[in-house]
């Protein structure tokens, strides 16, 4: 039997079997020391996991689309669809087996952009998307979107601060770091850990020329 230890990390590429979720690259985590590990623990679908692919589809299967880089915290619960049969619109909120396809609602994809954190215990409901280099601080709900490079914590989840203003967070996504090669991420690494921006518009653009 393997021991598990916070020093070490599952990385999603390695272990992510559903169809519907999607890794992009080879760096995201999760942080699997005290549960049973990603897919099991954190991804909660209620219609399109390992036993209810086998069903007839009540409707589209939502993806959970992962950026590169992205680290997401201990016992974090992101929640998939399926979990939308209550319908709020209806006179009774319980999902009836007769009209369970009626009260399947979609909520869309959800969407951890790149180099974002989820921090532990963290909740995300269905359709979110958090934008890049972001944060989602302890134990918070995220009911809604998450503008990027923002941090965010509380229930329901509300901004808190910029990492950087306005201006610097658009040069940073017009840079588009992590679309780069992994020969030319590297070569920038160096930089990404430290807060000199002009340095690092300079790197790219040399390699880009």
């Amino acid at each position: 039997m393997t021991v598990k230890h916070w020093s070490k990390t599952e990385l999603l590429h390695q272990t992510v079997t559903n169809p519907n979720i999607i890794v992009k690259g080879t760096h995201s985590y999760y942080s699997d020391c005290w549960d049973h590990g990603f897919e099991r623990s954190v991804v909660r679908y209620l219609h399109g996991d390992a036993i209810s692919q086998q069903w007839p589809a009540l409707g589209l299967i939502d993806q959970l689309l992962i950026g590169d880089y992205v680290c997401i915290g201990a016992e974090a619960v992101i929640l998939m669809e399926g979990n939308h049969t209550h319908r709020i619109d209806w006179l009774c909120l319980y999902p009836f087996m007769a009209s369970i396809e009626a009260a399947y609602q979609p909520k869309g994809d959800t969407r951890l952009g790149d180099g974002c954190w989820i921090g532990m215990r963290a909740m995300l409901m269905p359709g979110v998307t958090i934008g890049e280099g972001a944060i989602v601080a302890a134990g918070s709900i995220v009911t809604a979107d998450v503008e990027p490079y923002t941090i965010v914590g509380g229930n329901p989840a509300r901004p808190i601060k910029r990492r950087f203003s306005p201006q610097t967070i658009g040069r940073l996504l017009a840079l588009r770091i992590y679309d780069l090669s992994a020969e030319d991420f590297t070569r920038v690494q160096p930089l990404l850990a430290d807060d000199d921006l002009v340095a690092l518009e300079r790197a790219i653009a040399e390699i880009k020329r």
